[in-house]
């Protein structure tokens, strides 16, 4: 009889648990690595919705995925494989137009949930590498992240801008992590990041060894932002990482929540409205 009540009780338990899980409604976010900014904001953001978001009366339970930034989670959304993700502005906009990294195909089932927070560009390199300008870098090594990322196509650019090709640099597509890491132990000059300030990955750096973030001003970065109206110029103000007594002038470009067309229009609202 007891073995008999437990397993009653087990099964209701569970009967509980499964209805309570078929009550809620699963909404999962695309970020990026773990060395940038979009994913322990993403572990944030689905918190706040996973304690505060319902909808017709159903809680909402929020995940946050790593991925691959901008581009591969575009690609995401338009596929339908995620709910939501960050992208950086101007990959959205070339994602739904199907220019640049898109060229296969535009994506026009991408929607905006709405603006984050300014991407802030950081040019970093050791403080004893040499390299005191873009140009610098001809002949020496940098990290611009996976290959067709917003990163990859901020670098081409640059490079363009300032009368250089690909093939002038010796390109690495390392993580932020992964690039800090070969910078401290002299594999690599200089690493290409676009986050939110502070970025992890940066302040590890600096607190290993003097660092130098590299100016993008000037004539050059005034042509980029023609060719690309979502880069805006910035001041990395001084004293933001270690040993950064400066202000640096550089680029920021809006990161965005994004979702797509087949997310119904009542999810949308209520994770905007509990965000």
């Amino acid at each position: 009889m007891k073995l008999k009540l437990a397993l009653f009780a087990l099964a209701a338990t569970l009967a509980s648990g499964f209805a309570q899980a078929q009550e809620r409604i699963f909404f999962g976010i695309a970020t990026g690595g773990t060395g940038g900014t979009y994913y322990p904001l993403g572990g944030m953001l689905a918190q706040v919705l996973s304690n505060n978001a319902t909808v017709g009366g159903k809680k909402l339970a929020a995940t946050a995925e790593t991925g691959n930034a901008s581009v591969a989670n575009a690609k995401l959304l338009g596929r339908g494989e995620i709910e939501s993700a960050f992208v950086a502005a101007d990959i959205l906009d070339a994602a739904y137009r199907g220019v640049n990294q898109f060229k296969d195909g535009a994506l026009t089932n991408l929607r905006a949930l709405g603006a984050l927070y300014p991407e802030t560009v950081r040019l970093v390199v050791r403080a004893d590498s040499g390299v005191t300008k873009f140009t610098d870098l001809k002949g020496k090594s940098i990290s611009s992240g996976s290959p067709g990322s917003g990163q990859w196509q901020l670098l081409g650019d640059l490079l363009e801008v300032h009368g250089l090709k690909r093939e002038d640099v010796k390109e690495d597509f390392s993580s932020f992590a992964q690039s800090v890491d070969k910078i401290k132990d002299g594999n690599l000059v200089a690493s290409l990041i676009t986050a939110g300030v502070p970025t992890a990955s940066v302040v590890d750096l600096a607190n290993a060894t003097a660092i130098r973030i590299v100016p993008l001003a000037g004539p050059e970065i005034e042509a980029l932002k023609k060719r690309q109206p979502y880069y805006a110029s910035v001041t990395l103000e001084a004293n933001t990482y270690k040993g950064q007594t400066e202000p640096v002038e550089t680029l920021a470009v809006m990161a965005i929540w994004a979702t797509h067309a087949a997310v119904p229009e009542e999810i949308a609202y209520a994770v905007t409205k509990a965000a």
